[in-house]
């Protein structure tokens, strides 16, 4: 059977890439993770003064656009791919809390997610691939064969992104990082462009009690399901 588009929405600290890097390598699949393209561009304002505090002036946004460049290239030995950012490596630097405080606010600029949507599709064109994000069922592959929307508790999700942090070195309160992730939550489910919801197909999975195995066995269950039907349709 032809390979299929497998796309994963959720909101932050579900588990969302966790689950879809362990897919593709067991389906022999292409993973793109949605997200640290906007990480990455959120950097780049930052290290380029276009983006300070939260603070940054639409315009300058859009100019700079044309001067990033956004790959991935797979990591043999670390067996994972890395975001690269105008040729430079900077999976490790798009993965603070400075850039998780900020990348939402970027990301909602209709230019920034045009020109992200439009790599991401050419990505995805020939199947064969998981994608995770936040738009990814509802606006990049609304077409794709498995839609999956990951949820989990609050508490669950601000004690799993604190661990994270805390293995970062980033020294912060329990406190802040559940208040970084309310914070988020409402401007991805709020912005005008392309917000965060679930697909009206897509089958929802909450991992809050659930083992990264346990995940993954349930959507490797899903997606078996699906292609069978599909194969019988066919």
């Amino acid at each position: 059977m032809s390979k299929i588009t497998i796309a994963i929405d959720g909101y932050s600290s579900c588990g969302k890439s966790t689950l879809a890097k362990a897919l593709a390598n067991h389906l022999n699949y292409v993973y793109v993770d949605s997200g640290a393209m906007y990480r990455a561009i959120t950097l780049h304002l930052i290290n380029h003064g276009i983006l300070k505090d939260g603070h940054f002036i639409k315009e300058k946004v859009i100019e700079e656009l044309n001067d990033i460049d956004i790959r991935f290239e797979y990591n043999r030995e670390q067996k994972k791919s890395e975001t690269y950012l105008n040729g430079v490596n900077v999976e490790k630097d798009i993965r603070t809390l400075a850039i998780s405080k900020q990348v939402s606010a970027i990301s909602a600029i209709a230019e920034v997610r045009t020109k992200l949507v439009k790599i991401q599709q050419m990505m995805g064109a020939a199947g064969g691939v998981v994608m995770d994000g936040r738009d990814i069922g509802t606006v990049v592959f609304p077409n794709a064969e498995v839609k999956l929307f990951m949820v989990a508790s609050n508490d669950i999700r601000a004690q799993r992104r604190f661990l994270e942090l805390h293995d970062k070195g980033e020294n912060l309160t329990l406190e802040e990082v559940k208040k970084s992730i309310a914070r988020r939550d409402h401007l991805d489910m709020n912005r005008e462009i392309s917000p965060l919801q679930k697909a009206d197909d897509a089958i929802e999975i909450d991992n809050s009690e659930l083992t990264e195995v346990e995940q993954f066995q349930l959507a490797l269950k899903i997606i078996d399901e699906k292609a069978r039907s599909l194969q019988t349709a066919n």
